[in-house]
């Protein structure tokens, strides 16, 4: 196995600065903990915990890229696009995600609203508690309440029964463009990676559709192995990766240890034949 492809490398979690539930000083020592030699923290649509993961990644001596996940609008469907190695300071990405952010607390009234009708009061101001930041209130607040008051067992319950397509609490929200979110990343020197792709609800057309424009607007990166992907998913992936050229990436995608289904730096390392994201970054 190539040295590059044995590192165990996970570029995709989240803190209290979007959904999760750990700061970023509580992630770097789990990661760390798990034998995390290579970490990035990437809140949603916010780089408000960059600072605090380098500082806290650097006393641990673990290698940091500082990093994001920016939500897509494409095709009717919320995409994530992973941005890895990024000048958190950018104008351009800041501002983009600024945007980006905009309209989330009237989607999560709307939400509330619709809860209501199904016999829930309070959503709003219960998924409030759970956010960390007011700013980037999300569905994840609203299943962790939606647990809380004994609605749902747990979080995946929640998403099979409420704030999904046609299912009390589903608002859909307009995000970036898959071109405006690339642009930002690559505008801040980092490199852009589709998150999670055997997460979407797309067709084999749709599917090839979004690798061959994201690969046209200059998207680099796929997720390979990560904690929303099966053993099978892996090697598909991994295969498409192969085919269209994109380097791979690997993540947990860790939120909270009780609702995340993989621990940082717990995933399988990254198969030898595929050429790893961190490759770009010395």
């Amino acid at each position: 196995m190539s040295s590059l492809s044995a590192v165990n490398a996970d570029l995709h979690c989240h803190s209290v600065v979007s959904d999760g539930t750990l700061t970023p000083e509580q992630l770097a020592q789990r990661a760390h903990a798990n034998g995390v030699k290579l970490w990035s923290l990437t809140d949603h649509d916010e780089l408000g915990g960059q600072e605090r993961a380098k500082e806290a990644a650097a006393a641990l001596n673990m290698n940091y890229l500082a990093g994001v996940e920016i939500s897509v609008t494409w095709l009717g469907q919320t995409i994530h696009i992973v941005g890895l190695g990024i000048d958190p300071q950018d104008s351009g990405i800041l501002d983009g995600l600024r945007r980006t952010r905009e309209g989330r607390s009237g989607r999560a009234k709307q939400m509330s609203e619709q809860l209501l009708k199904a016999g829930i009061p309070g959503a709003y101001e219960g998924a409030l508690h759970y956010a960390g930041n007011h700013d980037l209130i999300s569905r994840t607040h609203f299943a962790r309440f939606l647990v809380e008051r004994g609605v749902c067992k747990d979080t995946e319950q929640v998403f099979k029964n409420y704030l999904v397509e046609d299912k009390p609490g589903h608002v859909p929200h307009c995000w970036a463009n898959l071109d405006e979110a690339i642009g930002w990343i690559k505008s801040a020197g980092g490199v852009a990676v589709i998150a999670h792709p055997g997460r979407y609800k797309l067709n084999l057309m749709q599917r090839d559709q979004l690798f061959e424009y994201f690969k046209d607007h200059g998207g680099l990166g796929l997720e390979v192995i990560t904690g929303s992907h099966s053993p099978d998913q892996y090697q598909e992936y991994g295969k498409i990766a192969q085919q269209y050229g994109f380097l791979a990436s690997r993540g947990s995608d860790f939120h909270d240890p009780s609702e995340s289904h993989i621990d940082l730096g717990t995933l399988p390392l990254l198969p030898e034949h595929l050429t790893p994201v961190w490759s770009m970054f010395h």
